[in-house]
């Protein structure tokens, strides 16, 4: 009875992960169905999962009408130089206040955690007004601040539940070997923090790329706009979508996150097991 038991809630979780990668994938693979389909057949009133013409005019379209390749590259590099400087600022102080637990450090991952809970709209005033001073506004730099500013309280928040996953008496045994405070650091703790580091980093990093809100107000000339920005201007001013080119620029948008995943996360499962291993 047991092991009927057991299979049949085996089932139903796999029947309900099923159905939530379903849920999931709907809307892309929508996505690409559009970004394929000819003029005549996205007006259509019978619409088709599978487009019967393929075409690849629509890719052709969002590249004629709108500078892709430069919004691309504006929204790439300030998604890589947020997620490091956000990655590299967050790892020191994520392992103090881990190892020295303190009221003062559960005070600072409190206020970390609630600090995400502010609506973007009170932040966007002060930050244009900081940005202004500095000159700052309509650069890539000054967007990259802001995206370090908004990624760090998280990227932070994650990374302190990482280091205190790290057992210290790993760090304690080193000392014990005669390791200093640096060789542990480097030799025990690093590659345990590794695929820590590395999904924190990933997260900034999506989470940059895919921005818009303070982009949108921040960057005003063209050139400097990144690829969410410029996904904009293929709605009309009367709401009216130019659709086929849309899907297809979303398309592209959506590959790089897609593709980075991909590559990382078989690399964050083998840094797991690989710092699990004392050398």
């Amino acid at each position: 009875m047991s092991m009927r038991t057991g299979r049949a809630a085996r089932a139903g979780q796999y029947a309900a992960l099923l159905g939530y990668l379903v849920f999931l994938a709907f809307p892309f693979l929508w996505l690409i169905s559009t970004a394929f389909k000819p003029a005549r057949e996205l007006g259509s009133l019978h619409p088709t999962w599978i487009p019967e013409n393929p075409t690849l005019d629509n890719f052709r379209t969002a590249f004629d009408e709108q500078p892709l390749l430069q919004a691309a590259a504006n929204s790439l590099i300030a998604a890589l130089c947020a997620a490091f400087i956000a990655v590299l600022v967050a790892t020191p102080m994520a392992y103090v206040m881990a190892r020295r637990r303190s009221r003062l450090s559960t005070a600072a991952t409190g206020w970390v955690v609630i600090s995400q809970a502010f609506p973007l709209v009170l932040l966007i005033i002060p930050l244009f007004l900081i940005l202004k001073n500095l000159h700052l506004i309509n650069t890539l730099w000054g967007l990259i601040m802001v995206y370090v500013v908004w990624a760090l309280p998280f990227a932070l928040w994650m990374l302190v539940g990482y280091v205190r996953a790290v057992p210290a008496e790993l760090e304690e045994a080193a000392s014990v070997d005669g390791a200093g405070r640096l060789r542990t650091l480097v030799s025990v703790t690093a590659p345990l923090l590794a695929p820590g580091i590395v999904a924190t980093a990933l997260f900034a990093f999506i989470t940059a790329w895919n921005e818009l809100f303070f982009a949108l107000v921040l960057l005003k000339t063209p050139e400097k706009q990144t690829l969410p920005v410029v996904l904009t201007h293929f709605i009309g001013a009367e709401g009216a979508a130019d659709l086929g080119p849309l899907a297809a620029a979303a398309f592209l948008a959506t590959l790089p996150s897609l593709v980075i995943f991909a590559i990382i996360q078989r690399r964050i499962t083998g840094g797991m097991l690989a710092g699990a291993v004392k050398n």
